[in-house]
């Protein structure tokens, strides 16, 4: 038989006891009849069953018991009904659920001196009943305020932006922390969740315009990658263009931005598009120039 089986023994020695001790006097008692003994015994037989109702005790499904014999640990009990002796037996019993446990808010001093205000909330169980009842006089209450001075520190071990950012994994070292340092105390640390993290109204405005330069700076960078693409690809598709062809771009350019006839547009083209144009319309007026001036001769001639 195991040891769990053993402390869980449910024996119904006490209860049985007193019902055979009160029979007992009851026989005598018949027996004695109508000696004036008998009277007696039937009063010894009342006075045994007394004790009876102390005997019972009962568990609910999510608790337990140490029974204290003479003020000594005897044994552990579960759910249900269990036997004691009366008088000399009492009983101490233990919830045995997840308790949440609140963590008042408090003013903590960060590793970089900003002051903070954080509370949190400890979820905590018991795995050891007798543990939880012996070695600590209020678990409950010595639980919170361990989490509550160990938060503390670990809150001023840490910088700000790592608190913001990895309120997880502070949380979890906290747990860890007071989990190992309760053991002794019969509980297990399920989880410790912080719940606010307040900063001053300064650090907050602070901290906003961090952001909002954060945001500009990714605008101007995104910009600043858009007007390099957008210029990589103009400088290739220039490459790929002819000189007539630019010549003919320039000239659908202007047709599209005079479509208002009241403006003026002065439009900047560099000569060396225009360059082979320009030599052309230079030598045809210079050819027409020639011929003009041998008609003329030829005239005076005649």
């Amino acid at each position: 038989m195991s040891k769990r089986t053993i402390e869980y023994s449910r024996s119904p020695a006490p209860f049985v006891f007193f019902i055979i001790l009160s029979l007992v006097f009851i026989v005598l008692t018949i027996l004695a009849y109508p000696n004036p003994i008998a009277l007696l015994y039937g009063l010894l037989a009342a006075v045994s069953l007394f004790p009876l109702p102390a005997t019972v005790a009962i568990n609910k499904e999510w608790e337990e018991a140490i029974i204290l014999r003479f003020g000594k640990f005897q044994r552990l009990v579960g759910p249900g009904f269990f036997f004691k002796w009366p008088y000399i037996e009492t009983f101490l019993k233990q919830d045995k659920r997840i308790i949440n446990l609140d963590i008042q808010r408090q003013e903590v001093m960060t590793k970089d001196n900003i002051s903070v205000t954080v509370d949190a909330v400890v979820f905590v169980k018991v795995v050891n009943t007798k543990d939880s009842l012996v070695n600590i006089r209020n678990v409950w209450d010595s639980v919170m305020k361990y989490a509550q001075t160990t938060m503390r520190d670990v809150v001023g071990d840490v910088e700000l932006d790592e608190l913001l950012a990895r309120r997880d994994e502070v949380a979890e070292k906290i747990a860890n922390i007071v989990d190992r340092e309760t053991q002794e105390w019969g509980v297990d640390i399920t989880s410790v969740k912080l719940q606010t993290t307040e900063l001053p109204e300064d650090m907050k405005r602070v901290i906003a315009r961090q952001a909002e330069a954060e945001r500009e700076k990714r605008a101007v960078i995104i910009k600043s990658e858009g007007e390099l693409t957008a210029a990589q690809n103009l400088e290739r598709a220039v490459n790929k263009m002819s000189n007539r062809a630019m010549y003919l771009r320039t000239l659908s350019s202007l047709e599209d931005i005079s479509f208002d006839q009241s403006n003026t547009i002065v439009f900047a083209i560099p000569m060396d598009v225009v360059k082979g144009e320009v030599l052309g319309l230079s030598a045809f007026a210079g050819a027409n120039r020639t011929v003009k001036m041998a008609e003329k001769r030829e005239e005076k001639k005649s």
